[in-house]
């Protein structure tokens, strides 16, 4: 008989491993591009024309790398082109945000204390916001407002803290970081797929034709590539803060996702200034070190107070505090798991709960319990190492518990 939910739990599983796949090829030929043009040496006069060169050693072999501000003077036969990485990064994303937060929108996308709208408008509002982001970002770019690229960025950062705290008005902040990476993400790859390639495809053209590129289309190339620059590492940052819920459970969690973009530019002001040979400007590390423990402090203030929550249970996790066998359960991880996953661990050496995830309370069973399901009921992954001494009876409660919440 299939377990649908182990499959669905294994085909999640793939389209993850594709996208992290994906994601390190393109971020790694993008910051190898980036540090290559910050590199190249420009004060050399070559025979051959070009803006700059360079020599790396790799792999036990030398390369001699030249640019070409607008082109060379004849179209080379074995062009390679770098565009697939990006594409494959944002389609298995974008697969990922259906399959995580599109179908499980109860539990992931939605939450009615935050706003109380129906799944079919939470995925509108988040299919909207990604192109809308998209369509506004590229107008200011082409605008006059662009021309000045220090005065964009500044003004898009300001348009990035009103996108955080936006997403923190209408969806779960779990939800709410994910979409702010997701927006970021969809700007990254749009800039590839709408201006850089055409860009570069309308040199070749020229190229074949026997025409003299405008140098123009390298400049705007050169621009949406320097923000991309400047995006990847708060992109990584937003993708990962879902496992992780004093990113995204706080109160400030929309100030914590501006600060991590200030994050992500001393970070690569740093890399970019010792790859251009520009110094090496240590306070940038100072001011990062500073940024990240503001982000600490934010996610421990204004703690939420206890309620009742057994007798208020409402919205999707309710079913299953209310289904059978969920006392039994409850029994079972109170006894198996929240020695580690709690307020205050009783396990010698964990300072904090794993992962961040509490199973002391009914609430805390009640909105972990796929994951209960599948690490502790389906498979034997937690507790790590049967620690506790789980046994084959108790898995099988967390099984029928989890199994009848689902077909009441």
């Amino acid at each position: 008989m299939i377990n649908f939910i182990a499959m669905e739990a294994w085909i999640e599983f793939a389209v993850r491993w594709v996208h992290v796949i994906t994601g390190i090829a393109w971020i790694g030929s993008s910051f190898y591009f980036i540090a290559l043009d910050l590199g190249l040496h420009r004060d050399r006069d070559l025979a051959s024309g070009a803006d700059g060169e360079e020599w790396q050693v790799h792999g036990g072999g030398f390369y001699h790398i030249q640019k070409y501000l607008v082109a060379p003077a004849q179209m080379p036969g074995d062009l390679v082109w770098f565009k697939w990485e990006s594409y494959a990064t944002w389609l298995s994303g974008f697969a990922m945000l259906i399959l995580v937060y599109y179908l499980g929108a109860e539990f992931y996308l939605v939450d009615p204390s935050v706003l109380d709208i129906p799944v079919w408008a939470a995925i509108l509002i988040s299919l909207l916001s990604l192109s809308i982001g998209w369509l506004t970002y590229d107008a200011l770019c082409k605008s006059t407002f662009g021309d000045d690229n220090t005065r964009l960025m500044l003004f898009l950062f300001v348009v990035l803290v009103a996108v955080a705290w936006g997403y923190t008005q209408v969806f779960s902040g779990r939800a709410a970081l994910l979409h702010l990476g997701a927006f970021t993400a969809s700007i990254m790859t749009a800039n590839v797929f709408f201006i850089i390639m055409p860009n570069q495809r309308i040199v070749v053209a020229d190229l074949k034709a026997g025409r003299k590129p405008d140098p123009k289309y390298g400049r705007i190339a050169k621009q949406r590539s320097t923000h991309n620059n400047y995006l990847t590492l708060p992109v990584l940052f937003l993708m990962l803060s879902n496992h992780y819920p004093l990113a995204f459970a706080s109160d400030y969690n929309w100030i914590i996702a501006s600060l991590v973009f200030l994050m992500g530019v001393t970070i690569r002001h740093y890399f970019n200034s010792m790859h251009a040979r520009k110094g090496n400007p240590h306070w940038t590390w100072l001011a990062t070190t500073l940024i990240f423990l503001a982000i600490m402090w934010l996610s421990t203030a204004n703690l939420p107070g206890e309620s009742d929550w057994e007798a208020q249970a409402t919205g999707p996790t309710a079913k299953y505090a209310q289904a059978a066998g969920f006392d039994d359960v409850r029994d079972i991880v109170s006894g198996r798991c929240s020695m580690c996953h709690s307020a205050e661990p009783g396990w010698e050496g964990l300072a904090w709960a794993p992962r961040g995830v509490h199973l002391d309370s009914a609430r805390g069973i009640a909105e972990n319990a796929r994951a209960i399901y599948l690490q502790a009921g389906l498979s034997r992954a937690m507790p790590p190492a049967n620690l506790t001494f789980m046994d084959d009876a108790e898995r099988l409660a967390i099984r029928r518990w989890f199994e009848a919440a689902n077909d009441s």
